[in-house]
């Protein structure tokens, strides 16, 4: 009887487990990520130093911004779907939407039915947009936080550097906590 309870608790348990727990990001979220973890490492010596201290690898970094943008691109649609809703419930609607129905808006085929899915679809597409104008304006300070840094290195010295930022007991850390220290200081 126990075994049976314990199963059935176990499945129980897997069937709760949200879609996100278990989902993987597709193809197009892996490229996206490569792509920004590319960006992010950048062509300069500083650049490629910075992203080795955060990253260590550029597999790490394209499996986490994966793990992101699978992430960003769920948040989208859920945001989406819920912004469509309350938009084909307004009685005010069709006031500012050109005196169009939801569904003479959004709807392509004849009928209008799909114009659920199509406003769900297109705001999902413009809500990841602004995510994505973030990461990279998060990539960009990234960059710039790196170069400051090794200018900053060149500037007092590598062991005045180190003793400045440095924490762990060789202050070999101690690049990369200035690349976090200055973009942290930008509000990241």
């Amino acid at each position: 009887m126990y075994r049976l309870f314990l199963a059935s608790s176990l499945f129980g348990a897997v069937l709760a487990l949200p879609a996100t727990a278990t989902a993987k990001p597709d193809e197009t979220e892996k490229s996206a990520a490569n792509r920004q973890c590319q960006a992010e490492r950048g062509h300069s010596p500083a650049t490629r130093e910075a992203f080795k201290a955060r990253y260590h690898s550029f597999a790490h970094c394209a499996r986490r911004n994966a793990a992101e943008e699978d992430n960003e691109s769920e948040s989208a649609h859920k945001n989406a779907a819920k912004e469509c809703k309350a938009e084909r419930s307004d009685p005010a609607f069709a006031a500012a939407h050109e005196n169009k129905t939801f569904e003479q808006f959004y709807g392509t085929n004849k009928n209008g039915k799909n114009a659920y899915g199509k406003c769900v679809s297109k705001k999902a597409k413009e809500l990841k947009a602004e995510m994505d104008a973030v990461d990279r304006q998060e990539t960009r300070e990234f960059k710039n936080a790196a170069k400051q840094c090794a200018a900053e290195r060149d500037e007092i010295g590598v062991k005045p550097f180190a003793a400045k930022y440095g924490t762990n007991h060789n202050k070999h850390n101690a690049f990369g906590k200035c690349v976090a220290s200055k973009t942290q200081e930008s509000g990241h």
